[in-house]
């Protein structure tokens, strides 16, 4: 079993609130993660079709049987279950009495936003880290983790990459969505999704989706919300600051998981992916992904974006902490060349004294360097690259003041 590196982070919650709610994609590893780290608590998964009616029809009845709290896994299938445990933790006025999942963040979201508001910490927990896949279970290449993708039944069991995310979209994205909106016609849906695929690491342009598709745009706007909501899609908000030049408004879309995006793409090997066109658009969703798990592991909110200007100046990754702004390009490429920092110092140029910035590369190669006030870090090193760049030395802070 791979050990998570959100575990402390969930065990600190869990002794200082009354409900956990953990949150993320199917198959991402929640229920594993709390029947480990919690074994002696009573589990419920409300997927199945008893245990679900039970829950429906007498709710009270059904939380007798966790007197001292429970797993409550998939709540999103009963929603209401959380006016009847808010009274329940409130007269008890102990922590760790709950842990609810859900793999459907805005229906979870709402429903403890609604009835548990100020009772429930919020985690959520996606597929494999790099370093949680270090040193037993990484591949030996980025095409190959690219291929595979980060989903722990990959590892645990070792499952055929290509199997296993088709039966992924086919048994959870499907069915997940039909449960959330009435499709008549699931091949226009699927389609729908392989051309996201397509457009992984671009602008998102739902006008030209929708077209592509053969669907309004208001349709193309609510399936890519309820594919945010499943997460599969997450969208990268650009950053504005206070620059005044023209900055590009729209979103950038990436799948969470590269290895899904993969086989929406048809990329059955290593050499396959090599060769394909959008290696270096699958390379930046990998690392995009990477900072988005590092933040979430350590029960931090999303703090990323990415720049880019009218006239075409950009810079990837942008991870902002107040004043901190740490500015991270990506490049595929195994051999670094001066063209890499070109972005960083344009983006430092217009950000001018405002704000206090630190400056990164993650690349496809294996060296570390340090060129001039630029750290230049391989993808396998990224979560120390983000250790540092998030605790900083002093002498880091004194240089950017």
């Amino acid at each position: 079993m791979i050990k998570r590196n959100i575990e402390p982070f969930f065990v600190d919650l869990v002794k200082s609130y009354p409900i956990v709610t953990v949150t993320g994609p199917r198959q991402s590893g929640k229920t594993t993660l709390c029947r480990k780290v919690f074994p002696d608590k009573p589990y419920a998964n409300l997927e199945a079709p008893d245990t679900r009616r039970f829950a429906t029809d007498d709710p009270r009845g059904f939380l007798t049987l966790f007197p001292d709290g429970g797993i409550l896994d998939e709540i999103q299938r009963v929603p209401d279950l959380t006016s009847y445990i808010q009274p329940i933790v409130d007269n008890r006025n102990t922590a760790g009495q709950f842990i609810l999942t859900g793999s459907q963040q805005f229906e979870v979201m709402n429903t403890t936003s609604q009835s548990l508001a100020g009772r429930t910490a919020l985690l959520k927990l996606l597929p494999l880290s790099i370093s949680e896949l270090q040193p037993d279970y990484l591949p030996k290449t980025c095409d190959a983790l690219i291929r595979n993708g980060f989903y722990p039944r990959i590892y645990d069991q070792h499952l055929d990459p290509n199997k296993a995310m088709g039966d992924y979209f086919e048994t959870y994205v499907e069915r997940d969505l039909r449960q959330l909106i009435s499709l008549k016609d699931i091949g226009i849906f699927e389609k729908f999704v392989r051309l996201c695929a397509g457009r992984i690491g671009q602008i998102l342009n739902l006008q030209s989706l929708g077209n592509d598709v053969g669907v309004s745009h208001s349709t193309a706007r609510t399936w890519i919300t309820l594919l945010e909501a499943s997460y599969v899609v997450f969208l990268l908000k650009p950053w504005y600051g206070n620059i005044s030049k023209r900055l590009i408004k729209s979103p950038k879309l990436y799948f969470y998981d590269v290895g899904l995006a993969s086989f929406l793409l048809g990329l059955e090997t290593e050499n396959q992916v090599s060769r394909d066109p959008l290696r270096g658009h699958l390379f930046e969703n990998l690392v995009v992904m990477e900072a988005l798990k590092y933040r979430f592991n350590q029960g931090k909110i999303n703090n990323l974006f990415f720049y880019r200007d009218s006239t075409g100046n950009e810079v990837d990754l942008i991870m902002e902490n107040g004043r901190d702004i740490h500015a991270i390009d990506i490049k595929a490429g195994a051999t670094i060349n001066s063209d890499f920092v070109k972005g960083l110092k344009q983006f430092q140029k217009a950000a001018g004294s405002q704000c206090r910035i630190q400056s990164a590369i993650l690349y496809g190669g294996e060296q570390m360097q340090q060129r001039q006030d630029v750290r230049i870090f391989p993808v396998w090193m990224c979560q120390e690259l983000f250790d540092q760049l998030e605790c900083p030395s002093e002498g880091d802070r004194r240089s950017n003041q």
